[in-house]
């Protein structure tokens, strides 16, 4: 077997810190994981971990990109091969099932933005990946909005910000309650679509 670079090394090793220390924030929260534990855990010493993240809040950043990424592909792979703006939404709606409320993810989310509201540079980070997050789904209103000849109630970038704070508030309760039900955003998301909801309280119907 041909030996690793350098470069690549040191990508397997952030790699790996990254995905141990996901397994453990997600575990037992972020504030009582030390970097000394993470290292630890992954086989490395602490000095590798600071060979490739600056401190905790850095590699908790990476820990959250990580979540992120996985929850996209997720998502996308949900609705490839949705025909029609019911199809979207069952989809959507099983993917949201599976991931709004996740109890670890939302602690995790909850206890890290908490601990930076006293440092404004992790703020902005946090708040840069979060206007990315609303682009995103900015991006897919629009793009289905043009697919299925819909005229959003408001800009595509309002409805992303409304769709994805409903969406935390949503994963807040659901982590407190996991039998709070996850139809009423896809109900959001007909309402947009200009459909009407036959069904309040219960999965809802769809127009044509």
């Amino acid at each position: 077997m041909a030996r690793l670079t350098r470069a690549e090394s040191q990508a397997r090793t952030r790699e790996q810190l990254v995905a141990t220390a996901k397994e453990l924030f997600l575990a037992e929260g972020y504030s009582v994981t030390s970097l000394e534990k993470v290292a630890e855990a992954a086989g490395y010493s602490k000095g590798a971990v600071y060979s490739n993240f600056r401190n905790k809040d850095e590699l908790c950043l990476a820990v959250l990109d990580t979540i992120h990424a996985e929850q996209a592909t997720m998502m996308s792979e949900s609705l490839t091969g949705a025909e029609t703006v019911e199809q979207l939404l069952t989809a959507f709606q099983s993917w949201a099932e599976r991931s709004i409320g996740d109890e670890a993810w939302t602690a995790l989310e909850v206890e890290f933005a908490t601990n930076a509201r006293h440092d404004r540079a992790l703020r902005h980070e946090l708040a840069v990946r979060d206007k990315a997050i609303r682009d995103a789904i900015a991006g897919l209103l629009d793009g289905h909005a043009e697919r299925f000849g819909i005229t959003l109630p408001m800009p595509a970038g309002d409805c992303a910000t409304a769709l994805l704070s409903l969406g935390i508030g949503l994963g807040v309760q659901r982590a407190i309650d996991p039998g709070i039900p996850v139809h009423v955003l896809p109900e959001v998301i007909r309402i947009f679509a200009g459909n009407r909801v036959d069904r309040v309280g219960g999965p809802p119907g769809i127009e044509p």
